[in-house]
Parts: C-alpha cells; structure tokens; sequence
C-alpha cells in the first residue's frame, strides 16, 4: 500500500488554524451574542428548537475547534463541523442563491466554501505531522 504524502506534510497545520479559529471564534459568538449569533440568529432562519441548537451548535464548534487546533481525532472533529458549515450553507446562501442570484451568494459564501474545502482536506488527509494524532503514532 503506498503511503499517502501529505499525512507528514507541515502544511496541514495552516488548514487546521483557518478552520479551527473560524470554528471557535463563531462558537464563542454564539455563547457571548445569542441574539445575533445564537439562538436569535437560529429563530431567524428557521432552525427549529433554537434554544437549544443555538448553545448546543455553539459548543460543538469550540469543542471540535479545539481538537482540529492541537490535532487531535481531527478527522472525527472534522464531521460534526461539516454538518455545522452544510447547515449554514443551506438556511443562509441557498436562499440568498434563489432570491438574489449566483453572483451575490458567491460573494457571501465564500468563506463558507474556503471552511467547507478546508474540513474536506482534514477529514481526508488528517491533522499532518505537527499534531497530537500524528504523535500518537510515532
């Protein structure tokens, strides 16, 4: 079996910083302007039980955050923020395609598809040579 290279490439780490900061500073939004970023935010676009996907969608940002920032289960950390950034795709720039056109939901997607790119790459070729999973196999 060939060895895949860029499970030892350096470079992953930047990935791992674009995605996992992204993630905790969105998380901690969430948490310090629930009206705006939280469970406000959530009511607005129609996510059903807000209240509790608001705080909950929040945590779960830190949480994998935190592990794709030190490199831990960064392929298992990747999946739950895959769900987040599609989620957030779909109830934001769908609509904003659909009402506005290509161009404007272009525009203000994306970062939304620079994060999704960036979980697609850690959750295929992990967290890379500076990381805790990758020292757990040394």
């Amino acid at each position: 079996m060939k060895k895949n290279p860029l499970v030892n490439f350096p470079g992953n780490i930047i990935i791992r910083l674009m995605v996992g900061l992204v993630f905790l500073s969105e998380g901690i939004q969430k948490f310090l302007f629930p009206d705006a970023d939280g469970t406000g935010r959530f009511a607005k676009i129609g996510i059903p039980h807000p209240e509790f996907f608001g705080p909950f969608v929040g945590a779960t940002e830190i949480v994998c955050a935190m592990l794709l920032l030190i490199g831990l289960f960064a392929r298992w950390a990747s999946g739950p923020l895959l769900i987040v950034i599609l989620t957030a795709i779909y109830t934001t720039k769908l609509p904003m395609l659909a009402s506005k056109g290509f161009w404007a939901a272009a525009h203000e997607g994306r970062a939304d598809f620079c994060i999704l790119m960036g979980l697609v790459f850690l959750m295929i070729y992990g967290a890379g040579k500076y990381s805790l999973d990758q020292q757990a196999h040394l």
